[in-house]
């Protein structure tokens, strides 16, 4: 059966809208993500998404919930990509009645937000790189976008041919956040036969120099900077490059490229530089920018997350209203788990996640390697929605 993907914050009052004559409740969709700070695209990408997907479902007249049909509005709120402000995030969609939740982003808002989510019953479409993102013990978190332990191998066997590489460096924050995903992308290389070092650095550092010291007297072929938000990454790439480093620059993590270059100086910048692009960007997806655009009047964001949050926000609508509930989130998560995923626009997905977290709630869709060769941009790359069976 065919479903569409969407990722929400979803709590429903029954309530008349005015000039609505066919809707008889109210669905507030919450959005919650970095909308500050460093990570702040990100956030973006899920309010947008949200935006996006309440949009087209109130185009169309509104969501059959059994008898209801209901209106959707988003409540947006910032989690300022720390575990406190997540918990805060959580805590306000509980006051609020909300019971599926887009977002958040990233381990530390994860890391925050589930206990909270988990003990109100509130079902979140989230995304995380760590190494607890989602499992048994939390039914209702799912996952939106695999971790690099799916996707990682086809990138460095990319790396690898492209430019050659034979040593590597992976830096990231030394938190959770960073550590799991950098301890699990260094794995990738090494099992690639690329030694690889880790190097760590406190979050929130604007200078990077001590490290870039380091770096550039073990001298690796290519350095990544796995799940670094993107303003911190533009910084490093810049100070790299200001001394003097020539070799490749990797990113097996969140998407922003175009944040990272901005940054630091431009593509010419950047020079050689591989990454993981979420979504594989053709015509098809591409009509999302427009459908955006004729709805919300107002550019979509620039971020790729908001495509597969799009898609992970379509996805809940359906299993709500296949659930014929908008209270009983275990209801709505038995339905979700079971979709077939076939996106309009982003074509056939994969529910997978049982191999590295014991269960199958991680959304896999087919996604992109993006290239700079020489600071040229190349065509990504396309490759089918990863699995772990």
């Amino acid at each position: 059966m065919n479903q569409k993907l969407v990722g929400l914050v979803a709590a429903c009052t029954i309530a008349a809208l005015p000039g609505v004559a066919a809707a008889n409740c109210e669905i507030k969709i919450g959005a919650t993500g970095p909308l500050s700070g460093a990570a702040t695209q990100w956030g973006l990408a899920i309010k947008g998404a949200a935006d996006y997907v309440a949009a087209e479902v109130n185009a169309k007249g509104g969501m059959k919930v059994g008898d209801e049909t209901c209106q959707l509005r988003v409540v947006a709120i910032d989690a300022k990509y720390t575990a406190e402000g997540a918990a805060a995030a959580a805590n306000n969609f509980v006051s609020q009645g909300v019971k599926f939740i887009l977002g958040p982003m990233g381990s530390p808002e994860v890391t925050g937000m589930k206990p909270i989510a988990t003990r109100n019953k509130m079902l979140m479409m989230s995304d995380s790189y760590a190494r607890d993102a989602i499992g048994p013990r939390w039914p209702l978190t799912f996952h939106i976008g695999p971790g690099p332990a799916a996707w990682g191998d086809p990138i460095v066997k990319h790396a690898k041919q492209t430019f050659g590489i034979k040593t590597a460096l992976t830096i990231a924050p030394n938190d959770q956040a960073g550590t799991d995903v950098a301890e699990v992308v260094a794995g990738i290389y090494e099992k690639n036969g690329v030694p690889t070092k880790l190097e760590y650095y406190q979050r929130g550092t604007t200078n990077f120099a001590p490290i870039v010291t380091r770096i550039m007297a073990s001298n690796p072929d290519t350095v990544d900077t796995v799940s670094t938000p993107p303003g911190d990454a533009g910084i490093l790439v810049k100070q790299l490059r200001q001394a003097g480093y020539k070799g490749v620059i990797g990113r097996l993590g969140g998407p922003g490229t175009v944040e990272i270059a901005r940054v630091a100086g431009g593509m010419d910048v950047l020079r050689d530089f591989y990454w993981f692009e979420p979504v594989f960007i053709d015509e098809n997806v591409l009509k999302l920018q427009e459908s955006y655009q004729t709805l919300l009047k107002a550019e979509p964001p620039e971020n790729n997350f908001f495509y597969l949050f799009v898609a992970g926000g379509r996805a809940l609508v359906q299993a709500i209203e296949k659930a014929g509930t908008y209270s009983d989130a275990d209801k709505v998560a038995e339905v979700l788990r079971k979709l077939d995923v076939v996106d309009p626009n982003l074509g056939e997905g994969k529910w997978i996640g049982q191999a590295t977290y014991k269960i199958n709630q991680e959304l896999s869709l087919p996604f992109g390697i993006g290239t700079i060769l020489g600071g040229k941009e190349q065509p990504v790359i396309q490759v089918k929605a990863p699995v772990d069976y």
